[in-house]
């Protein structure tokens, strides 16, 4: 639901507290303000609808007649020339044609157009095109009736005779009651007329039921809703609620202007209002539009009952401009004063900056090199630290590795005594043959080679357990090494291992490794070729590898 209807709610609610009709009253007022910016787009649809029904080629003249009639309505609330100039034809059809339905429809609509634009002599001529003794079924009199009270009521209104306005009230008023005895009770156009009659008594009890009935009946955003809502605020004028009234003047207003009728006075009675509440600014803008609208329209009555009411508001209006460019030139004299105090106190403090500018080069000449040297001494401070890391992380190796080393060495002391035992055993024996089988077989060696390497493997990754998995992050994803199940490294990693604890020499790794040279050079250069980083860097990249997971 959008906001223009959850303030329609709003407003039905019954008794409103004073301040929700203020809050209501000053978010309609947002909204006018929105829609008459945006006036233009709804007239717009409206003149694509009225382009849309002069493309259509009647055929016949029933179809002439009924495109005429489309056109009057889309017109008759637009551009009063124009719905005249489409009923006229449209009588002229029926004259042609001899249609007195089409003729009595005609007139009636032709009538209420011409005594709505102050045109009553015309409307009056157009009435007289119809025999009243011919008018016999309900809807024809009710039509007539209503036709003779709109052009009696609006002479009655508009008249500057207060006799004549006397006579023609009387006159309307007898039509009224004419009108009542042929309605239908409960039709729209019944209660209607009803709340004008008890409004113009003063019963206002009445006429609110049946406004709240009427506004019941229909849906926000129509004609119907415009006039309804506009009835209603002449009743809370009556009543003296002005908030009131300006709140239903609004919605009505709101209304015409998201349905392009041009044909309206709400907006310059909320003007009108508005002026006397000393709200110049939005009176003023809301009359300017409600003068646009009424030159557009065309009537000329509009443009008679708007001018009086824009006069007074251009005025105070102009008044108020004087006012504002009074107080402007006494601003201006007075700034233009302070402006002079501020070109010397500008000049005394450029002065002062001056002095204080030479201070702060020698001030900031002296920081320059306090801060070069800061910057050298962080730099010295960094490069120590970064040193004395590694310096620490070597002692860490070195400590496993010696401890490791003497471990090991005092294992092998042990297992060379053990076979010199039992060589010597079997020698003195005289079991020649078996010692020399013995010697003779590598398999003790492979053996011990195994268990050295595993030892290696171990202690490396005792000391880099993260060894693996940063290598493998050093080399393309398709390249990275898979270890087989019981391994813990295998030979390229045995020779980057052996880098990252610093032996980078080919020979000492192939010694190691007893490999000969040219084979470990390969693997060096197979595994530098599958490198994500740069090949020359490799070696450099393997020994930041540190010893955290």
């Amino acid at each position: 639901m959008n906001r223009y209807l959850i303030l329609c709610l709003l407003i039905l609610s019954p008794f409103p507290a004073v301040a929700q009709e203020s809050q209501v009253l000053d978010s309609l007022y947002q909204v006018l303000d929105k829609e008459l910016a945006d006036y233009r787009k709804y007239m717009d649809v409206r003149e694509e609808r009225i382009q849309n029904l002069k493309a259509r080629k009647p055929v016949s003249t029933e179809e002439l007649y009924l495109l005429n009639k489309e056109l009057f309505n889309e017109y008759k609330a637009y551009i009063c020339d124009s719905a005249i100039h489409y009923m006229n034809q449209n009588l002229a059809l029926a004259k042609e044609s001899g249609d007195t339905e089409k003729l009595k429809e005609s007139v009636f609509l032709q009538s209420y157009l011409l005594s709505s634009s102050a045109l009553y002599k015309e409307a009056d001529d157009v009435l007289k095109l119809l025999n009243r003794s011919e008018l016999t079924g309900k809807e024809d009199l009710a039509a007539y009736y209503n036709s003779y009270d709109h052009l009696y009521g609006e002479l009655a209104y508009y008249t500057n005779d207060k006799e004549s306005s006397v006579a023609y009230y009387r006159i309307s008023n007898m039509y009224k009651d004419s009108l009542l005895m042929v309605l239908d009770e409960g039709s729209e156009e019944y209660l209607r007329l009803k709340e004008t009659i008890y409004r113009d008594r003063g019963d206002m009890e009445r006429t609110m039921e049946i406004n709240n009935l009427r506004l019941s009946r229909v849906q926000p955003g129509t004609r119907a809703y415009a006039a309804i809502t506009f009835y209603r605020s002449l009743s809370y004028n009556k009543l003296g609620d002005q908030t009131n009234r300006k709140i239903y003047l609004a919605l009505s207003a709101i209304t015409d202007i998201r349905l392009a009728i041009k044909d309206n006075a709400s907006l310059g009675l909320l003007a009108d209002i508005l002026y006397s509440e000393g709200d110049i600014d939005r009176a003023y803008r809301y009359i300017r539009f409600s003068f646009d609208d009424a030159n557009f329209f065309n009537a000329r009555l509009r443009g008679v009952q708007i001018s009086a009411i824009q006069s007074i508001i251009n005025k105070t209006y102009q008044l108020k401009l004087n006012q504002q460019n009074d107080k402007l030139r006494m601003l201006l004299s007075i700034i233009s004063f302070l402006l002079l105090l501020l070109v010397a106190a500008m000049f005394y403090i450029y002065r002062q900056m001056q002095k204080l500018a030479i201070a702060r080069n020698s001030l900031q000449n002296a920081n320059d090199l306090l801060n070069d040297l800061n910057s050298e001494l962080s730099g010295m401070n960094e490069k120590l630290m970064s040193i004395n890391v590694e310096l620490s992380e070597a002692n860490h190796v070195k400590e496993e590795y010696i401890g490791h080393f003497l471990t090991l060495c005092s294992t092998y002391i042990e297992k060379l005594e053990n076979y010199r035992k039992v060589v010597y055993k079997r020698i003195k024996t005289g079991k020649i043959e078996e010692v020399l089988k013995m010697t003779g077989s590598s398999d003790s060696m492979e053996d011990e080679l195994k268990e050295f390497y595993a030892n290696f493997d171990t202690t490396f990754l005792h000391l880099y357990p993260g060894f693996v998995r940063k290598f493998n992050e050093l080399l393309a994803p398709e390249a990275r090494i898979v270890l087989k199940k019981g391994e813990l490294l295998n030979t390229e990693l045995r020779i980057y291992a052996l880098i990252r604890l610093g032996i980078s020499d080919s020979a000492r790794i192939a010694e190691f490794l007893r490999y000969s040279v040219n084979t470990i050079y390969n693997y060096r250069a197979k595994v530098k070729n599958k490198a994500i980083v740069p090949r020359d860097d490799f070696d450099m990249y393997v020994m930041k590898i540190g010893s955290k997971v």
